[in-house]
């Protein structure tokens, strides 16, 4: 039996949350579940976004589930306490080092899409982002006066390791899909990814079946628009994949659609994109399909069900197909749903 380890977080979070725990109920006797605090959520009980007592839960489960962090409530926080802290600090406590992001393009969705139905044939690919370097986390860092002026700064920095281990989960996945690789940097003015590239070439001699291609970011941010149908891994350094990863996101028409993997080499963190959308907290109107994608991603990569997990995706389609849509993916025609609606139709489409 998987050990799987929720958090609900904040905003929209617990929302999206009950929806999972639906699907997942759809299995029984397969997840033993229990809950915690992160981010908000966290600081308001324990005064820390990621508190002690998360760090243990999280580094004994199989796989961990989470929902969103952060909202208006904490701003007034420092940066070292906001609830964004959290993440950053599961991230690092599990050793999460490669985000998966899968970008598909659901049939009976695509006329929302901002692109031509056109440019959307047979579009399906996946970011690959690094997660542990780059300016994110790089040093020195920081933020001061000097001589009554105001100056902030960052480091972009990359080990040859961490090049590498990134490089080989991208060929990996790779080697499962169409056998395409595009490794995006910005070598012609960084001498970070002069190195990106370098350790990029030498690690895809092992991979000689995977055709491998570079790509400047900001032409590889005009191509996903222009011809995404061309892309099928796209491999990235940390802060460009964060940017490339969300214009990607809108190609399937909404945010709430898309979930996430987060891997290291004994951990896994699943979660949507979408972030805790503190606006619509509350209301009942939060689009659940990213979260529960993200069950199907565990149960696939994590739990060993890939049955499991195609049941899944397939009850999404049935349901989009049946016309039942959250305010975000409505359109003229189909049928308003809430957040407890949806949720509830996929799972009952999951055990018929």
């Amino acid at each position: 039996m998987k050990k799987i380890l929720l958090l609900p977080g904040d905003g929209i979070g617990p929302e999206i949350m009950e929806q999972a725990k639906k699907v997942l109920a759809c299995f029984p006797n397969l997840f033993e579940c229990e809950e915690g605090y992160i981010g908000g959520a966290a600081i308001d009980k324990f005064g820390n976004p990621f508190p002690e007592i998360t760090l243990k839960q999280s580094t004994k489960a199989d796989a961990v589930l989470l929902g969103a962090v952060g909202g208006p409530k904490w701003d007034s926080l420092s940066s070292e306490n906001r609830p964004e802290k959290g993440l950053l600090a599961i991230r690092k406590a599990l050793g999460l080092y490669a985000n998966i992001r899968p970008v598909d393009i659901w049939k009976s969705l695509i006329d929302l899409s901002p692109l031509k139905p056109s440019l959307l044939k047979d579009v399906s690919f996946v970011v690959v982002r690094e997660l542990t370097g780059d300016l994110y986390f790089g040093t020195p860092r920081g933020y001061r006066v000097e001589k009554g002026s105001r100056i902030a700064f960052n480091t972009m920095i990359y080990s040859e390791e961490e090049i590498k281990r990134i490089a080989h989960t991208g060929f990996t996945l790779a080697r499962n899909r169409k056998k395409k690789l595009c490794s995006i940097d910005k070598s012609n003015v960084l001498e970070a990814m002069v190195l990106w590239r370098e350790i990029v070439e030498e690690v895809h001699r092992d991979y000689k079946d995977i055709a491998l291609s570079h790509m400047y970011v900001d032409n590889a941010a005009m191509q996903i628009i222009k011809r995404p149908a061309d892309f099928d891994v796209i491999l990235t350094p940390n802060m460009f994949g964060d940017i490339l990863s969300d214009e990607a996101a809108v190609l399937s028409g909404s945010l709430g659609l898309l979930p996430s993997a987060s891997l290291g080499i004994k951990h896994a963190l699943y979660e949507p994109i979408h972030g805790s959308a503190p606006d619509i907290a509350g209301m009942g109107i939060a689009n659940p399909i990213g979260m529960i994608l993200s069950v199907a991603m565990m149960l696939e990569t994590s739990c060993d069900s890939a049955d499991l997990a195609f049941k899944i995706r397939h009850a999404v389609a049935a349901v989009l197909d049946a016309g039942l849509r959250t305010k975000d993916i409505w359109s003229n025609g189909m049928a308003l749903a809430s957040t407890d609606e949806i949720g509830t139709r996929i799972a009952e489409s999951i055990l018929t």
